[in-house]
């Protein structure tokens, strides 16, 4: 586990010098010399806009005054369905990615297609999302490829194409691409993949990859890579069976299986020249059995920085010790001046799925707001290692929910709530951290939140941080290889056709259990727990208190067996995706399941605005002005509903401005 230099006496105090060991963040000061930034004032050049990923947008022609005449402007449509995508703005250019891969490229003015690249994904790939596409520019270059879209792909390759007309940059990599599998060993199954998109800072990419979770020991690993981005040349590689040494493997060996993976989106810091990462567990999920070395629990469920010139490890910060949780860091994380009494701080916020927010210093990964460690519920299968406490951010406000009660347990009807008491009474819950055991924990959160990839948001101006949550309760339950109810899972095929969702169960081949761990619903599929199942936390970070707290969503696209019976009644209900907020004070969330596209008061919390989707849009919002007209356009992708399976697939870009004014 990784905790920061707080002092011997502090350390003493709470007697983690002995059994569970210590490992210091290094606080090592970063290099003085600043790495060159593709950030623009003005444009939406990464995911998150800037680098940091505050989705703070300095547009402020769409008011709390005038929101509520926002329309639709335009309308694209791509013929192949979207997931959680974003697109970057550049000039008069939209860059969007399909949930195949295809890179399109629109007319940011009027949402025309200017071009499109199939980078043509291999059909056994694990098909899951892309997240956006990364820009770099060559301020010392011209023509073709001066100007790049970089793209990680699904099947596990990096593309670069022309940001101008969408052909393979040919001096990247081999005709435009660089295959991420090299150096990995077999993977036949096609295991990676990247959902994604890399982080370029200086002239490097650094690109992160996402492991099919549960599958088996020694799955393939989770290194982080960087290339050069304009050659696609190898630069450096962390490795974390290789500590300190960041080279590609000698000829014949291959990147350390098993360890964590960073599946979602980096930040960086260029005046520091540090890269930050939200690391997952070491694999399998559930049971500690086959995490081979040290580093793999040390650096797991972490936000770690590296050094973006060589990879080298500068601090980490560890969120969960010893994770049998699947408690990874799903979250971007944040980069803020984080407001003191000594003056502003550089700082790092984590949010996490356990809904803990973690504020550190992120020269040092040192703590800016008290941080606990408690006692938590030890148990769980024979052999297992857990650790006796766990970091809880108690200087933050968490967006958690509350520990759950037998006289919480809801439902549609007398009959399945009265199931959902039984079945809380007949398996294990001990609060925060309830170990998975042969009988069944619950979790809670579940594996998909408090906060996921959709993260928080900062107004850079106001100092409120704005922080979406998922509120849903899993049952995890090892039952061990070899018995009934273990052999589903076992036989399970292992060519990467049929790989039973994490989401229900998985199979952890080399741990001596399967793992099954469904949401805690009834037999109607509605969940056990009372509502809200989704809500927004708006915080002030100069007190570090709620500012408002409000449910988003209605039942229209919510009912038994997951099927939606159409009655629009405010509840809170399922979210995924993260928020956008603009200079004027707007909140722009549209990830709730109940497909709507909202504006909210990010001082009150009040809904000014809100828009019908054609379904729903697990995405985050992004803005900016269009060159031509000037007007302000707010912009989302528009794919499905989170937990409705048979909600249609989108294909939709959809633009929103206020009405154009007459000549």
């Amino acid at each position: 586990m990784s905790r920061p230099r707080l002092g011997l006496v502090w350390l003493l105090c709470i007697g983690l010098l002995g059994p569970l060991g210590l490992h210091v963040a290094r606080a090592q000061t970063a290099t003085e010399t600043p790495m060159a930034s593709q950030d623009s004032p003005d444009e939406w050049r990464y995911y998150g806009r800037t680098m940091s990923g505050t989705r703070f947008a300095p547009q402020d022609q769409i008011t709390k005054e005038n929101v509520h005449s926002l329309k639709v402007a335009w309308t694209f449509r791509a013929g192949t369905p979207f997931h959680e995508g974003t697109p970057l703005q550049v000039g008069d250019t939209l860059y969007v990615c399909a949930l195949n891969n295809t890179i399109i490229a629109l007319n940011a003015e009027n949402g025309t297609e200017r071009w499109r690249f199939d980078p043509k994904i291999n059909p056994k790939a694990h098909v899951y999302a892309c997240r956006g596409v990364s820009y770099h520019k060559n301020p010392t270059a011209q023509g073709e490829c001066s100007e790049r879209i970089i793209e990680g792909v699904t099947d596990a390759r990096l593309v670069a194409v022309d940001a101008k007309t969408g052909k393979p940059c040919s001096g990247f990599g081999v005709n435009g691409e660089v295959d991420l599998r090299q150096k990995m060993g077999p993977d036949p199954q096609y295991y990676q993949y990247i959902p994604s998109p890399p982080l370029i800072i200086g002239d490097i990419a650094v690109v992160g990859t996402s492991i099919y979770d549960g599958q088996q020991t020694d799955e393939p690993s989770g290194v982080i890579r960087a290339y050069n981005v304009t050659t696609g040349a190898f630069v450096w590689a962390w490795d974390l069976g290789r500590p300190g040494i960041n080279t590609e493997p000698p000829e014949g060996e291959i990147y350390t299986p098993g360890t964590p993976n960073a599946w979602s989106v980096f930040s960086g810091d260029p005046k520091l020249g540090l890269v930050y990462l939200p690391t997952g567990n070491a694999g399998p999920d559930y049971v500690n059995a086959g995490r081979r070395t040290p580093e793999m629990e040390k650096f797991s469920s972490s936000v770690v920085a590296l050094d973006a010139r060589d990879g080298s490890v500068r601090w980490h910060y560890q969120t969960v010790h010893n994770d049998v949780w699947d408690y990874d860091v799903p979250s971007q994380p944040v980069l803020v001046d984080f407001p003191t009494a000594n003056g502003p701080v550089p700082a790092v916020i984590v949010p996490t799925k356990r809904g803990e927010i973690f504020v550190l210093d992120r020269r040092t990964g040192e703590p800016l707001t008290k941080v606990e460690e408690k006692p938590v519920p030890q148990g769980g299968v024979a052999k297992e290692k857990l650790s006796p406490t766990q970091p809880f951010s108690v200087g933050m406000p968490s967006i958690a929910g509350p520990t759950l009660r037998e006289a919480d347990m809801w439902g549609l009807t007398p009959l399945d709530q009265l199931w959902c008491r039984i079945k809380f009474r007949s398996v294990n819950y001990s609060g925060a951290f309830t170990p998975p055991d042969e009988k069944g924990g619950i979790k809670y959160p579940g594996f998909i939140g408090g906060s996921n990839w959709g993260s928080v948001s900062v107004d850079e101006e106001r100092g409120i941080l704005i922080a979406p949550a998922l509120h849903m309760p899993n049952i995890d339950q090892l039952i061990p290889h070899g018995t009934p109810a273990a052999k589903p899972y076992e036989a399970l095929q292992t060519n990467g056709e049929t790989v039973l969702s994490p989401f229900y169960g998985a199979p952890q081949r080399g741990t001596g259990y399967i793992i099954k761990n469904p949401p805690f619903f009834s037999p109607l599929g509605v969940p056990c727990i009372k509502p809200p199942y989704g809500d927004i936390t708006a915080i002030d970070l100069k007190t570090q208190k709620v500012l408002w707290y409000k449910p988003i969503g209605t039942t229209r696209n919510s009912g038994p067996f997951r099927i939606g019976i159409g009655l629009p009644l405010p509840m809170g209900v399922p979210l995924n995706g993260g928020a956008l907020l603009t200079k004027s004070g707007l909140v722009f969330f549209s990830g709730s399941q109940d497909a709507y596209f909202r504006a909210l008061d990010i001082e009150t919390g009040k809904e000014l605005w809100r828009a019908n989707l054609p379904t729903g849009a697990q995405m985050t919002p992004m803005t900016y002005t269009a060159p031509e007209s000037g007007r302000q356009m707010v912009v989302i992708t528009v794919d499905s509903p989170i937990g409705i399976p048979a909600a249609p697939k989108g294909d939709y870009v959809i633009a929103y401005a206020l009405p154009a004014k007459k000549e």
